[in-house]
């Protein structure tokens, strides 16, 4: 398949970051997903500063992608079909591809920065994008079947870059990696807080990542809403049961 190809040669090229951009502009060749709707808006635009355009926006999320998957030195078919996925279903083949060919004149000027692409972004967006940021970049991470030790350091550097707090980024971590104490993780509460904190956290965390709350027609972001959702649904269910809560 060309896109296959892209990425053979890409990486010939140069390396992993080219892997994936010839991956990503051989998949839009190959048509593989077929014609989407080129007039969808991403679902966290909907959360951008008034400062911030479209396609800034667009480019510096393509950079934190491609920062994931880079991240455990290996270049994953999975990963880059989510996020591959992502971008043709929300904005269509025709912008997707000029999304792809920005972001490659950018790439070629040197190695994508964390930081730099963190600080526009953190400057510019609400604190809940950036949230539903970092649930994306592990989206792509798990997509393969493992989230490794690597992607997760990457992201948290990610997370610490995009000014969130260790304990939300903790939260959105233990929604994908299974520990112990994960339900309270997920609640961002100690084993040993009160029940009355308990449920403040639950009431807290229900509205916060409630599906209203995502304004998108986006269907893979719908489905990711309410999955979140559902989490923090089961995190307190298994507190209640645990402390026989009503």
């Amino acid at each position: 398949m060309i896109k296959w190809l892209g990425a053979v040669i890409g990486f010939s090229l140069r390396g992993l970051s080219g892997a994936i951009l010839g991956f990503f502009a051989g998949s839009i060749i190959d048509g593989f997903f077929g014609n989407k709707k080129g007039n969808a808006r991403s679902v966290f635009e909907d959360y951008t500063r008034p400062n911030v355009s479209a396609a800034d926006f667009e480019l510096n999320l393509l950079s934190l992608c491609s920062l994931v998957i880079k991240a455990d030195g290996q270049v994953s078919k999975s990963e880059m079909d989510y996020v591959q996925q992502y971008f043709v279903s929300t904005y269509g083949k025709e912008k997707a591809n000029a999304i792809f060919r920005n972001f490659n004149e950018i790439n070629k000027k040197g190695e994508i920065s964390a930081q730099k692409v963190c600080t526009f972004l953190a400057q510019r967006t609400r604190y809940e994008v950036r949230l539903q940021l970092l649930h994306f970049l592990f989206g792509i991470a798990q997509s393969d079947g493992t989230i490794s030790n690597l992607e997760v350091q990457k992201i948290r550097e990610i997370a610490g870059y995009l000014r969130v707090s260790l304990n939300e980024f903790d939260s959105i971590k233990a929604m994908f990696i299974k520990s112990a104490n994960n339900s309270y993780k997920i609640l961002d509460v100690e084993k040993s807080a009160s029940d009355l904190e308990v449920k403040k956290a639950y009431r807290e965390m229900a509205k916060k990542y409630h599906p209203d709350r995502v304004n998108t027609q986006d269907e893979a972001i719908k489905k990711g809403a309410e999955e979140k959702f559902k989490q923090v649904q089961e995190a307190y269910e298994t507190i209640q049961k645990e402390r026989g809560l009503n």
